[in-house]
């Protein structure tokens, strides 16, 4: 899980990206809105930890602009209820004041996140499309005709971005627990999955002596 915090105090975001890598995340920083929109453009992220008052572009201009739709949540010493108003009519899905408790900050971004997940119906990177109730996938608007194990694996990866997963991991969730097949078999319908994706086959990269892992925050 990667966030981006968006804070022009150095202190602030020390102390978040701290327990936010304890806590397993990956973080980038940013001191105001327009540093941020510019990682938009290339990067993708789980969640924005966003303050309200930065020089060039504060809080509420950087939610009018961004384009991207990852969950945010506002973290501010403005705690006047005309703010949190503004920001939940802009789309945040959480608002915390300052100063603030980082374990509790970590507690909302878990569920903020988890939030985001179960709604999530589909998928979209650039114009890689993956719909998860129709069981379709599409690259410029083009289905791709990808066998219930390849979608199946093509999905388990995009839930879990990101993060390394191991061929007996793969064994074990896509396959059933019946199945006694080996590193061979996930390895073939990786093969399979990543001719199927064409342009977009390098999202599936490799972890030398371990498995697999699927990277979304790379440059088209």
């Amino acid at each position: 899980m990667k966030l981006l915090v968006v804070d022009d105090e150095e202190k602030i975001r020390e102390v978040i990206k701290e327990y936010a890598i304890a806590y397993g995340y990956e973080v980038k920083e940013a001191e105001n809105g327009e540093v941020a929109l510019s990682f938009l453009k290339s990067e993708n992220f789980d969640l924005i930890i966003l303050d309200i008052m930065m020089p060039k572009m504060d809080g509420f201009s950087f939610l009018q602009e961004k384009r991207q739709r990852p969950p945010v949540i506002i973290l501010s010493a403005r705690k006047e209820e005309i703010d949190k108003l503004t920001g939940f009519e802009l789309g945040i899905d959480d608002y915390m004041t300052k100063p603030f408790s980082p374990k509790e900050l970590m507690a909302r971004c878990k569920a903020v996140i988890g939030r985001t997940q179960r709604k999530q119906d589909i998928y979209q990177y650039h114009n890689l499309k993956v719909n998860f109730l129709s069981h379709e996938a599409s690259i410029h608007g083009k289905i791709l005709p990808l066998t219930k194990k390849e979608f199946d694996l093509l999905s388990y990866f995009i839930q879990n971005k990101n993060i390394a997963i191991s061929r007996e991991q793969l064994l074990d969730k896509i396959w059933d627990f019946s199945f006694y097949g080996d590193d061979r078999t996930v390895d073939t319908h990786i093969k399979m999955l990543r001719n199927h994706l064409g342009e977009y086959r390098n999202l599936i990269e490799t972890v030398r002596g371990f498995g697999y892992k699927f990277k979304d925050n790379e440059k088209e």
